[in-house]
């Protein structure tokens, strides 16, 4: 049986554990509020209507992709596109090139932040790999101008990090969005957790200069972990209309 990422794959090591994803989720959040096309996620209501939900939305169709056996993988690739296809219809333009590419970017990038933040340094080989898969997902998109390795990737991620990011009434608005649905206590660590593992670049944007207070208590989670007592944490740092939705991804697809 043949999957779209192998069994021994270090991507779905990645995709495999749920602290790693919610931090792929903490650098996105961050990030989607500052990309200039993110008037594209507004014009569906989706996003400022339910924030939370989309990105967990986006994290879930990853998910399936990176557990998926080869042509169910591409089955979920298609359908996608075609509800791209169909935003690009009801509002009578296309999404551009880049903004596709950018949030390819992202999953690449976090990707690989979050797992370093969390666990330990990828080799160069790693970080091809984790490249490679969701370069075959875009490609699957039909994306035009996708770099073809990690090194041409990077130069090309630096540059779209400099062209399409801004602070917008999108930022602003996303991120009140953010407080509202996490309250205060929940959104600052959100804040802190993002501190983490975006670029330089959002952190300028965002006017964040301070580093993050979260390390000592990523440290306690950590330890928490030998013991099973994560759950615990999260149970108290996270929204408890999320909570199952969280829970679901510890559970492996495959």
């Amino acid at each position: 049986m043949k999957y779209f990422v192998e069994r021994t794959s270090i991507v779905r090591e990645i995709w495999g554990k749920g602290d790693t994803i919610l931090f792929i989720f903490a650098g996105s959040s961050a990030e989607f509020a500052l990309n200039k096309a993110v008037d594209w996620l507004y014009f569906t209501g989706r996003l400022p209507a339910d924030p939370l939900g989309r990105l967990f939305s986006t994290v879930a169709y990853a998910r399936q992709i990176v557990f998926s056996e080869l042509e169910a993988a591409h089955q979920t690739i298609d359908r996608m596109a075609s509800i791209h296809a169909h935003v690009e219809a009801s509002r009578g333009q296309r999404i551009p090139d880049w903004a596709y590419r950018d949030v390819l970017f992202m999953l690449i990038d976090y990707s690989i932040r979050a797992y370093e933040v969390l666990e330990l340094r990828l080799t160069p080989s790693e970080k091809e790999e984790v490249f490679q898969v969701f370069y075959r997902v875009g490609h699957r998109m039909g994306l035009q101008g996708l770099p073809v390795n990690f090194p041409e990737w990077e130069i090309m991620r630096n540059s779209h990090l400099q062209e399409n990011l801004v602070y917008s009434h999108f930022t602003q608005d996303l991120y009140r969005q953010y407080r509202k649905y996490l309250g205060a206590i929940r959104y600052k660590i959100l804040l802190e957790g993002q501190k983490l593992v975006i670029p330089a670049r959002v952190k300028t944007l965002l006017g964040w200069q301070a580093p993050s207070l979260l390390p000592p208590l990523l440290l306690a989670y950590k330890a928490s972990r030998i013991f099973k007592l994560d759950w615990f944490f999260k149970s108290i740092l996270l929204p408890s209309g999320y909570l199952q939705q969280i829970k679901d991804l510890d559970q492996p697809l495959s």
